[in-house]
């Protein structure tokens, strides 16, 4: 993975940050701060209500953010896709970033992000560094290394092929060419908005890079729970391998299925299936450790986070591809 540059610098041009949130209040009273709080970063900071129950508009309100109630979700959109649109909208930035309320940014991560963005001239999206605090959280381990690789972001080949997707939790790009790619309007009806943004920009010819976020950008993902850490993913999981191109999929099957066969090996080989689980946990664990706080344990566990990584891909095939329908959010979403 390619870190962010350290110390990098941004111009100062005018930019908004937008927060697509729906019943988001604890997770944006960690985001805002680090934002607001930021002299550095003097960015406009929009928080879209997106229908929320809870106290997110006065969270919002209180720690400084702008706030922007999204209309009634017109038929054909995602709650997300809506939201956003509606920030975009309603402010007038020449340089937009979309983040995830459940993101929060480590000092001047914002204006690194900005200054890439600046070199760029297209669309930046940061994979932030997954910050796990409980143990169920651990579960998001294969997830989060197939998301990578199924990118080819972060592959050797990087230089040579675009990314074929993008990662949601932060994206960023110039007005110019988020209107020449159609906006959110052009992904309004799509689960994976993030991969789609990424494929309408190389379409309009832009260019789209994607970075690391250890020590500058951080999430926690699905933090209220084993049952929105499994809806979560299946939302996201099987429509992203659909989306990733054959021999990059080829290639993250074939790493599976070594896995598979290490996790087993010591049952079958003894001290030479030890060798090889031995390696694959290293393996694991030095790919971990790059992308998350995931912990020493969870590679040499690594058999358990890949059974859970298995069971939800194939509920993710099931809903996205038989049933057509996945939850998120209280809301059902047609795929």
């Amino acid at each position: 993975m390619v870190p962010l540059p350290a110390g990098a610098r941004s111009a100062g041009r005018p930019a908004t940050v937008i927060v697509p949130a729906r019943n988001e209040a604890a997770n944006l009273a960690r985001l805002l701060p680090t934002l607001i709080g930021d002299e550095s970063t003097g960015v406009e900071v929009v928080v879209v209500d997106d229908g929320s129950a809870d106290a997110t508009a006065q969270v919002a309100r209180d720690l400084g953010a702008r706030v922007v109630q999204a209309p009634p979700l017109p038929p054909g959109w995602t709650g997300k896709t809506w939201a956003c649109a509606s920030g975009a909208g309603a402010t007038g930035g020449d340089v937009v970033a979309f983040v995830d309320a459940d993101v929060r940014f480590e000092r001047d991560g914002m204006e690194r992000v900005l200054a890439v963005q600046e070199d760029v001239a297209g669309l930046v999206s940061v994979a932030p560094f997954h910050a796990v605090e409980r143990p169920y959280e651990r579960a998001s381990a294969f997830f989060n290394l197939v998301a990578m690789m199924g990118t080819d972001a972060f592959a050797v080949w990087r230089d040579r092929v675009a990314p074929a997707g993008a990662f949601g939790p932060c994206l960023v790009l110039d007005r110019v060419t988020y209107e020449a790619a159609g906006g959110h309007e052009a992904v309004r009806a799509e689960v994976l908005d993030d991969v789609e943004l990424c494929r309408a920009v190389r379409a309009a010819g832009a260019a789209v890079r994607c970075w690391g976020g250890h020590g500058a950008v951080v999430v926690r993902m699905y933090p209220d729970g084993m049952a929105q850490l499994v809806e979560g993913w299946t939302k996201n999981i099987a429509g992203g391998a659909g989306r990733t191109r054959p021999l990059t999929l080829v290639l993250v099957s074939a790493w599976l299925s070594g896995c598979i066969t290490a996790a087993a090996a010591p049952l079958l080989l003894g001290w030479a299936g030890l060798a090889l689980y031995a390696a694959y946990a290293l393996q694991v664990h030095v790919h971990l450790r790059r992308i998350g706080s995931f912990g020493v344990l969870t590679a040499l566990l690594f058999p358990l986070p890949l059974v859970f990584f298995l069971a939800v891909f194939a509920r993710s095939l099931v809903l996205t591809h038989l049933r057509r329908r996945v939850s998120w959010r209280g809301r059902s979403i047609e795929v």
